[in-house]
């Protein structure tokens, strides 16, 4: 395992300035090989569920279980981690950085930016359908 140590030294103001640690919805919805790792509480996803299909492959696994359940999540593709203020998302990707993940980013600014890219047509295009 990574030493979180070392993960922190790489977060200089310039690489926090390229914002390779996150990727904009936008962005991510036009990836091919993508999951979606939902981060929020499990009363959050039932209230407001991301029904994917096609698009994205949705793993939900609360911030609390990320430990136990981290092997569930594919290092072969690109983890795009939400929750609703991107606050539990920095959590894990600091953590599955610690793990030896090196394709995990942030997906930016929460819901704000996400349902605006839920729309049909938007994803639709992104997809190249």
């Amino acid at each position: 395992m990574k030493e979180i140590e070392e993960i922190l030294r790489h977060y200089t103001f310039e690489n926090f300035a390229k914002e390779d640690h996150k990727i904009y919805p936008a962005d991510f919805f036009s990836l091919n090989e993508k999951i979606l790792l939902d981060v929020r509480s499990k009363e959050e996803m039932d209230i407001v569920k991301f029904p994917l299909k096609d698009i994205s492959e949705v793993i939900e696994i609360p911030v609390y279980e990320i430990p136990d359940r981290h092997n569930e999540i594919p290092q072969n593709k690109t983890v795009g981690i939400f929750c609703a203020a991107s606050i539990r998302a920095t959590m894990v990707f600091l953590y599955l950085k610690a793990k030896g993940y090196n394709n995990v980013k942030i997906l930016a600014g929460g819901y704000d930016l996400m349902f605006p890219e839920l729309k049909p047509g938007k994803l639709y295009k992104s997809q190249k359908l």
